[in-house]
């Protein structure tokens, strides 16, 4: 069992768009606090024997200039990494995939003993067909990677339960998976609305994006 609700609810979800090297990009972003030190924090998301036993086995180089090649998913190269320092930690990579390059920091603040994570993915308006856009909005990266925070957040202990990632395709059709995508993609059609977009262009997105995700009719 995994305590869905509790998870949905503690992450805050952002989108929006603006510049990026000269040209228009949307922003995604995401943010959860988790009862580690920040020392622990940034083992998980930096060491690749721990980042296998919460998101996906990783192979490469995981320095400035290194490559890596996440199993079955997204490589690139590591573009910057600034170890914990005055309680903060930041690395940059490139996220390539599918023949689009897209970009990714991930920053850590201490907060007493616990740690604040927060993701931001950017990817050029350019690069994402509009059709895709239109049709799934930020949920169709942005539910992705609330299954890396959950993932990340049963490791660290800050949501009851066990998922081993292997079993989160399987995990997907049933009651419990898809409560859990039903709500992350809601989530990112609250963040849409935010931005600026009609209620019910946002669901019908939302709809979209949980049928992709789970194989299932809403």
């Amino acid at each position: 069992m995994v305590d869905v609700p509790t998870q949905l609810m503690s992450v805050t979800r952002t989108v929006r768009t603006e510049d990026h090297e000269g040209e228009p990009a949307r922003i995604q972003s995401l943010e959860q606090l988790y009862p580690s030190p920040l020392d622990d924090v940034w083992d998980a998301v930096t060491t690749a024997d721990r980042i296998a036993r919460w998101f996906l086995p990783i192979s490469g180089d995981l320095e400035p200039g290194g490559s890596y090649q996440l199993q079955g998913n997204a490589g690139g190269t590591v573009l910057e990494c600034h170890p914990p320092a005055d309680g903060a930690a930041e690395y940059r990579i490139t996220w390539e995939f599918g023949g689009a390059v897209t970009w990714v920091t991930v920053r850590l603040a201490a907060e007493g003993e616990q740690t604040r994570f927060e993701l931001e993915h950017v990817a050029p308006v350019a690069g994402v067909p509009e059709e895709m856009w239109e049709t799934y909005g930020p949920g169709a990266t942005g539910v992705g990677w609330d299954g890396g925070l959950l993932g990340l957040g049963l490791h660290l202990g800050a949501t009851e339960g066990s998922l081993a990632p292997g079993e989160a395709e399987a995990w997907a059709g049933t009651d419990e998976g898809k409560s859990f995508y039903r709500g992350a993609a809601d989530g990112w059609a609250i963040a849409d609305v935010a931005d600026g977009v009609d209620s019910d262009v946002a669901a019908r997105k939302a709809d979209a994006t949980y049928r992709t995700y789970t194989g299932t009719e809403v």
